[in-house]
């Protein structure tokens, strides 16, 4: 089933944070937040396992607890089966550095694992920690992310045979209304996309699709995506919270090159009194290809700031100058048609 006859609008909610991402969230901070995102109208909820080994689901699940099933869209991952047993040393990520984004989370360890037993569980689990019945979406998350050279090419060939399958057979049976990936490159969205099986409905896009870093989707993935009538929510539209004030990119210190673009789009926003949460907001819906942008919070105020910039007036100079600037391709789509 297309995203836009699911999702209810173009914003909805990324929960990362919500799984003590970068520092330890209180419950009283998440409680606030997700009701706040809640009262103002938010009604699409994304999450996934791997988010404080199972924190943000659990706490996601406390807010929907209350709240009639079908009136919000949930979508979370599988490929991160979350068991009783705990870490015994510093939390790693595959041996990878996303462990340490989450290093304030649940103590319980993270197998990461695409195959169709594996999916099975892992979905059982999430339905267990969020307290629902069912899930609208779900993302196959992160094949290739923490494996280099040829071996995310065979965790690919592991959840084709595994997750893609189990997926594929549970939206046919009407239990899901769509699946897809949920990844942080376009090489394993473009590989699926090409695949003479079941495909995928969507895919959520986290980072390479925006205001800072767009060249490389634009080139192949969203051309095939479009062709396809593939639909697409952006993750991380504030590239890891450098465009919204923060210091990470790409989940670390962002390095002198990135810190010196986003001062360049400010001056540019600044010309224009215009916000860099809209810039960055608008820049990733005006793709035709976009369905839905799921920024994260920790505070309610960025709820209410979210909402606004989705709603703020950007005059076409802004774009024009942005393109002069050289800091947008001239291959982007860029809103108002510019």
């Amino acid at each position: 089933m297309s995203l836009d006859k699911i999702l209810p609008d173009r914003i909805g909610f990324g929960t990362a944070p919500m799984g003590n991402m970068f520092r330890a969230v209180s419950d009283e901070e998440v409680a606030s937040t997700l009701n706040a995102a809640w009262d103002q109208g938010i009604r699409f909820y994304d999450t996934a396992p791997l988010y404080g080994a199972g924190l943000a689901e659990i706490r996601l699940g406390g807010l929907l607890s209350s709240k009639p099933r079908d009136e919000y869209v949930l979508s979370t991952k599988v490929g991160r089966v979350i068991l009783d047993e705990h870490e015994s040393g510093t939390r790693g990520l595959g041996a990878q550095a996303a462990g340490s984004l989450f290093a304030h989370g649940l103590p319980n360890k993270v197998v990461h694992e695409w195959t169709a037993d594996a999916t099975e569980r892992s979905l059982e689990g999430s339905l267990n920690r969020l307290g629902v019945d069912r899930l609208d979406i779900v993302w196959v998350h992160d094949i290739a992310q923490d494996f280099y050279g040829d071996l995310w090419l065979s965790k690919f060939e592991e959840a084709r045979t595994g997750a893609f399958r189990v997926l594929s057979r549970l939206r046919a049976e009407g239990v899901i209304k769509a699946w897809g990936l949920g990844v942080n490159r376009t090489e394993p969205i473009e590989l699926a996309l090409a695949l003479d099986e079941p495909q995928p409905d969507a895919f959520l896009l986290a980072g390479r699709y925006t205001l800072l870093d767009h060249e490389h989707a634009l080139q192949r993935l969203l051309p095939m995506a479009q062709e396809q009538g593939v639909g697409m929510v952006v993750g991380g539209p504030y590239s890891s919270g450098i465009l919204a004030g923060g210091k990470h990119f790409e989940y670390q210190d962002a390095p002198p090159e990135i810190v010196d673009r986003v001062r360049r789009i400010k001056d540019v926003c600044a010309r224009h009194e215009v916000s860099t949460k809209a810039a960055a907001q608008h820049f990733c819906l005006a793709h035709p290809v976009t369905n839905a942008i799921i920024p994260g919070a920790t505070k309610p105020s960025r709820i209410t700031e979210d909402l606004a910039a989705l709603n703020e007036h950007i005059p076409d100079a802004f774009w024009h100058d942005l393109r002069e600037d050289r800091l947008v391709s001239p291959l982007a789509p860029l809103p108002r048609g510019v």
